[in-house]
């Protein structure tokens, strides 16, 4: 029997096998460099063809509201002439209710088309459902290989349901507890049964949301005769970042400010078996937005198509409660209940919005449908059980694992600069120490420089301060 030493040996040939023949060794550069516009050309689908292929099974060309009763309440407490409008790209509308429809969408054509027959996953959260949903439509059969549980056998009600949409939808689940061993099965299940690799972080996955950035950019020029001014994004592990600021760029939106929104959840270890079921965000956090911007190739391929820092402006923290407090918002100022990932950026855009002239445009990029386990009563409810405090008052007592303080006003919501230049040279920082780099070729430089949007020079002053040669 093999043992995992000897699985995890095979990891590049299995990947191989598993993505259509996506050799990645042929996008390296030598050194830490690769060429990342290559890989991304591997999935070759001009955007009109991404747009028709998710419009074959229910994806794609969802509503864009303007948030109007919202926007006047964000108005009442602003400065005068402060106030930008506030718009949502509704991807709840999507077939299994999220934004992750348009990754999952391409992947499983891509799947049908090569002859696979299924696919596996591995998620624990809205992504397995969609890859369930999409491989219902197209015929294949679907693995979801999903983190679940603590060392005490509970999970969080927000995973249960989404292990039960998978379900629903066909899929067969195998719940694995917090750690390691979410890799090591995907890796096994891949090799035992042949199936396509539906990896959230290749070339098809980024390409599917560049359909959604897109749209926002040609239906807000079409209805406004002007790009958005910003785009706020609910940022986890980068994908949905990449991609949307592709499309924009796509649709002509060249001056869009891409600014990043994660729940500060800092002082959780997502790995960490005491603080799994201490968050009440399964994704859209610190957990995932900061490690997957320092080091993005901590995933299931070896290069990962979603590379944050290439596209960021800005990123900005809120605290869980007050992503409870836009959820409960938005509900009863629009009439429509989503939630909670994507509500992360709107409980950033508030406060933002009320910074920016009236005449300005932000659009929420994305919402996802709530559900019993997904709602705010029960993530509520799960926390007090796991001994976490929730109180009304101000968000700033918020502790992450401790207390979740819910805002008792509107004015109260705000947002937490956090620096892309530390996150930058972060990224530096491990990136020279894992290839133990002593001096840096010209392409290597420019490769770092693309990577981290550089136009200030901070990549050769960080070379410089550590005695790195360059050239």
């Amino acid at each position: 029997m093999e043992t995992v030493k000897d699985i995890l040996a095979q990891r590049n040939e299995i990947m191989k096998k598993s993505l259509g023949g996506i050799d990645y060794n042929a996008f390296e550069k030598g050194g830490l460099a690769f060429d990342y516009e290559a890989l991304m050309k591997f999935a070759s689908y001009p955007i009109e063809e991404v747009l028709r292929i998710q419009l074959e099974t229910k994806v794609g060309n969802t509503p864009l509201y303007e948030l109007k009763n919202l926007t006047n309440l964000v108005r009442k407490i602003s400065s005068p002439g402060k106030g930008a409008r506030i718009l949502v790209k509704d991807e709840a509308m999507n077939a299994s209710g999220s934004f992750k429809d348009r990754r999952a969408a391409l992947s499983l054509f891509q799947a049908k088309k090569e002859g696979y027959r299924g696919v596996v996953a591995a998620t624990s959260g809205n992504y397995g459902a969609a890859v369930a949903s999409q491989a219902l439509q197209r015929g294949l059969k679907c693995i979801i290989a999903q983190e679940v549980f603590d060392s005490r056998g509970i999970g969080q009600p927000e995973i249960l349901e989404k292990g039960r949409k998978c379900e629903a939808l066909g899929a067969e689940v195998w719940q694995l507890t917090v750690g390691p061993e979410l890799f090591f099965w995907s890796l096994l299940l891949l090799k035992e049964t042949g199936y396509f690799n539906a990896s959230l972080y290749t070339p098809y996955g980024i390409k599917g949301i560049e359909a959604l950035g897109y749209e926002v950019g040609i239906e807000v020029k079409a209805r406004y005769g002007r790009e958005p001014s910003a785009v706020l994004i609910t940022h986890a592990g980068g994908g949905n970042v990449t991609g949307t600021a592709r499309g924009l760029l796509e649709s002509g939106c060249t001056n869009t400010r891409i600014i990043g929104v994660s729940v500060d959840l800092r002082g959780l270890h997502m790995a960490s078996d005491n603080d799994f079921n201490r968050k009440s965000f399964t994704t859209g956090h610190t957990g995932f937005g900061v490690p997957f911007a320092v080091n993005p190739d901590r995933v299931d391929v070896p290069r990962n198509a979603a590379r944050s820092l290439r596209y960021l402006d800005r990123y900005l923290l809120v605290t869980q409660g007050e992503v409870f407090y836009a959820t409960e918002l938005l509900t009863r100022t629009e009439g429509i209940e989503r939630g909670p990932a994507g509500n992360t950026s709107l409980a950033a855009a508030i406060p933002l919005a009320r910074e920016m002239p009236e005449d300005e445009i932000l659009v929420i990029q994305e919402t996802e449908y709530t559900g019993a386990g997904k709602h705010p009563t029960a993530q509520l409810t799960f926390s007090r059980k796991m001994g976490v405090e929730v109180i009304r008052g101000k968000p700033g007592d918020n502790i992450p694992g401790k207390r979740i303080v819910i805002p008792e006003h509107l004015s109260q919501l705000s947002y937490e600069e956090h620096s892309l230049d530390k996150l930058k040279q972060s990224y530096l920082e491990h990136t020279l120490k894992k290839n133990e780099v002593k001096k840096l070729s010209l392409s290597e430089l420019k490769f770092l420089q693309e990577e981290l949007k550089d136009n200030n020079n901070l990549v050769i002053d960080y070379l410089n301060s550590k005695g790195v040669m360059y050239g």
